[in-house]
């Protein structure tokens, strides 16, 4: 919107903009513009109309104006939501270098424009990647969970196994589970653990989230195959504080605090955010699964509540430190605490026999380090370093033996009488107290030296360490005494150079990254030493992996209005923590022989806007992507014999191929109304016992769409009232590959079409602190399946308030 907004403005508006020379010599005029506080404008326009000269400026505010010819040039500079500033500059030589200050600064009421502008997203999302900047204001004044607002962004699919609090797992073009890295602060969210990732975290203590596909900059080095989401959490050092609470259907409870302080005589900060969800999750199920067993094993099909599936987290993050002092932009130390309680109602799919009284708890404690400073010790170093380290827990209980219908009582065998399962457990295995205890660790330092305004270098490393170990109080002394430890530890380091040349026009990134990861499985074992006596041998399995990666990213801006883009990478994915090592919890089997990931992936975008006439402003952005995967790291291609397993195992499935387009509007008018609109729809083939077919349980065809329109003045003056509407839109997918011919029953493992409807509304009240909001989720009650046979939450009525201070 920035870039279109300026050029347009200049074009209606232009007045005479430069008094023609006669003089055949041409120089340049190069500088920089400020805002009145003496922050860099970044992404202001630039431009001269005779001869048409247009430049933006850089993250350091610079510009540049070529081939002008001597004399003197009328120059007009515009910045988004503002009016058009004009400097008078005279060319006598080569090189002309001006400083300017704007009359200006970026005010509150230009932050809140740029909140449904995209200046500052824009900026990210033509540097060259596949990259959404997904904002989360409007999130966080409504009852909308960040995965939910994920959920709409163009080409991602966020696939939840039941209410909140459930497992989630995120695709990207295709690519899912752990081919797609979640981070917080540039942190793997592995590092927190289940009781502090994105089913907890509030909107409101995040400033924005980064979602990059296929291709992933050089700054989040990481193993990320197949994307990256990147969680940006609030850095603002000014001193405000935000609650909110919402209660709703299925018992659902709501609220959050989030506070910062700072001392403007001498940058003295003090941070601090508070979470507590819960949920009953009680919702109602039916389906192929959902019955009721009576005499002589007749099943009646029922419509039933959940009974075992309740959620509890809480949490925060307290930091001190110091913010925008001459030592440091950021200086902050603090500590991250959560814990939760997640009820089981049944294993990886629903069977007829649902789990009672079978529960999963997790808590975290771990200290945290961020220190930020540009310009250290010389112009254009940049530092940052982040870190954490500290203890994750988890603990599996389930004693209970007796077996249960979807009714909730206990489950009678053909005779009528009540049973029990022979293993004495809800799920097979026997009765577990299981607890594992990690210590995690995770250092992130990135260098970057500006070696002048157009080139680049950045240099990052990642060190993430986990050491884990099992135990079961269920288990007899013996076999505790000889539990076992497992170990990961991965290295990751990247290099980029970045390029920006043609009048900030041309930008290019290109990097490299080296993996390295170790695991070891230490298993105690008694065995007999040569003189015929007992003694206890550690067991070790290691497994020491390097591989190499690489990859770029460039844009073009073409005009004001269309901008190319293109990446590739050769990526790689080493296998989890879960996926080497199984989680009991999450009912998966270890695989310590499994192979890493590989993929070779691209894309070609194109940008056109904005584009703005009158009133209206639009924008529309496509890309075509391939991923070509080899070793692909996923669940076994299902058969109809192990639909009911309640186990996984993560396999190396084979090589395949994604490719695919996404496409997306967003159009608005006079800031009052708003559509966005996209859709992604790909092809996932897989080679399984040298068969080339689709990969099963993989939606292909997605749309997403919300609306907003803005009343003003409503009952009060100065108050707005926002009313909100989204749809969801997943074609048919079957749980099984094609079965070619025979389609006898088919039907019976298809997830059927859906469309999701949401309807929503949020009144502003005039003095801007308080916030009332209203939400209705899946408005016409549709059953609702993200994977086969786990039924999603239907209708559900939220009522949320949001009180904000930003002046004391």
């Amino acid at each position: 919107m920035l870039k279109i907004v300026s050029v347009l403005s200049l074009l209606l508006t232009f007045p005479v903009f430069s008094q023609a020379s006669e003089e055949i010599e041409t120089g340049t005029i190069s500088g920089v513009i400020y805002f009145k506080n003496g922050i860099p404008v970044a992404e202001a326009s630039v431009f001269t109309e005779k001869p048409i000269q247009h430049s933006y400026t850089n993250s350091k505010g610079c510009f540049t104006l070529n081939n002008l010819g001597y004399g003197t040039h009328k120059i007009a500079i515009k910045y988004y939501g503002k009016d058009i500033e004009y400097i008078s500059v005279k060319v006598s030589k080569k090189n002309t270098k001006i400083k300017h200050t704007l009359s200006y600064n970026e005010d509150n009421e230009l932050n809140e424009v740029l909140l449904n502008g995209k200046t500052k997203e824009t900026q990210i999302e033509t540097q060259g990647f596949a990259v959404n900047v997904v904002k989360t204001e409007e999130a966080s004044i409504r009852n909308i969970q960040t995965n939910e607002l994920l959920n709409t962004t163009v080409g991602v699919k966020i696939r939840q196994n039941g209410g909140l609090g459930s497992d989630v797992s995120y695709s990207l073009n295709g690519l899912s589970g752990s081919a797609v890295r979640i981070f917080i602060d540039g942190i793997p969210s592995s590092m927190y653990g289940s009781s502090f990732n994105l089913n907890s975290i509030p909107p409101s203590m995040i400033k924005n989230i980064e979602v990059y596909k296929g291709v992933v900059p050089g700054h989040l080095a990481d193993d990320a195959l197949g994307g990256a989401i990147n969680v940006v959490l609030k850095d603002n050092a000014k001193t405000n504080l935000n609650a909110s609470v919402s209660y709703g259907s299925f018992n659902t409870l709501q609220a959050s605090v989030n506070g910062l302080y700072r001392s403007n005589n001498s940058g003295f900060t003090v941070k601090t955010s508070l979470f507590h969800n819960y949920s009953d999750n009680d919702y109602k199920v039916s389906g192929r699964s959902v019955v009721v067993t009576g005499l002589g094993g007749v099943q009646t099909p029922i419509t039933a509540r959940r009974f075992n599936d309740a959620y509890r987290s809480t949490g925060g993050m307290a930091q001190i430190g110091f913010t925008n002092v001459k030592w440091a932009d950021q200086f902050l130390v603090g500590v991250t605490g959560s814990d939760d309680y997640k009820e089981v109602q049944h294993g990886a799919f629903m069977t007829i026999t649902p789990y009672k009284d079978r529960f999963l708890e997790s808590n975290a404690l771990l200290a945290n380090f961020i220190y930020k400073k540009n310009d250290l010790f010389t112009k254009g170093l940049d530092v940052t370093i982040n870190g954490v380290y500290g203890k994750r827990n988890r603990t599996v209980n389930d004693t209970v033996s007796w077996a249960y219908s979807w009714n909730g009582d206990r489950a009678i065998d053909f005779r009528g009488d009540e049973y029990q399962y022979t293993w004495r457990s809800q799920q097979e295995g026997g009765p577990t107290l299981a607890k594992i205890k990690r210590d995690v660790s995770s250092i992130r330092t990135g260098i970057s030296y500006a070696i002048n305004k157009n080139n680049k270098i950045v240099a990052n490393h990642i060190y993430s360490g986990i050491d884990r170990e099992d135990s079961d109080e269920l288990r007899s002394v013996l076999e505790n005494t000889f539990k076992g430890t497992r170990n990961l530890h991965k290295n990751i380091y990247s290099l980029s150079y970045e390029l920006s040349a043609v009048n900030n026009k041309l930008k290019a990134n290109v990097f490299g990254k080296l993996y390295q990861q170790k695991t070891e499985n230490i298993d105690p074992e008694i065995q007999e030493d040569s003189n015929g006596n007992a003694t206890v041998v550690d067991e070790i399995t290691v497994s020491d992996v390097e591989h190499t990666g690489y990859g770029f990213a460039t844009s073009y801006t073409i005009t004001p209005t269309i901008t190319v883009l293109a990446s590739a990478e050769k990526a790689i994915r080493l296998p989890n923590e879960t996926e080497v090592f199984g989680d009991d919890g999450d009912n998966v089997v270890a695989n310590t022989s499994i192979n890493p990931e590989q993929s070779n992936n691209y894309n070609l975008g194109f940008r056109f806007g904005s584009f703005q006439v009158k009133k209206h402003n639009f924008t529309v952005a496509t890309n075509l992507f391939s991923r070509n995967i080899k070793d692909r790291i996923g669940l076994p291609i299902e058969t109809s014999l192990n639909i009911d397993d309640e186990l996984i195992v993560y396999v190396n499935q084979g090589s395949g191929t994604s490719k695919g387009i996404d496409a997306q509007l967003n159009y608005t008018f006079n800031n009052n109304f708003n559509l966005n609109f996209n859709a992604s729809t790909f092809k996932l083939n897989i080679e399984s016992n040298g068969i080339d077919i689709a990969v099963p349980n993989t939606p292909f065809f997605t749309m997403n769409g919300n609306v907003r329109y803005a009343f003003k003045n409503v009952i009060q003056q100065k108050s707005r009232l926002n009313l909100f509407y989204t749809m969801y839109f997943t074609d048919e997918f079957s749980y099984l590959p094609p079965q070619g011919k025979n389609t006898v029953g088919d039907e019976f493992f298809k997830v059927p079409t859906q469309l999701v409807q949401d309807f929503g509304l949020s009144y502003v009240f005039p003095n801007k602190k308080l916030i009332a909001s209203f939400d209705i989720k899946n408005i016409f009650d549709e059953p609702v399946y993200d994977n086969l046979s786990v039924q999603k939450p239907g209708r559900a009525f939220y009522f949320k308030l949001n009180y904000t201070i930003n002046k004391f």
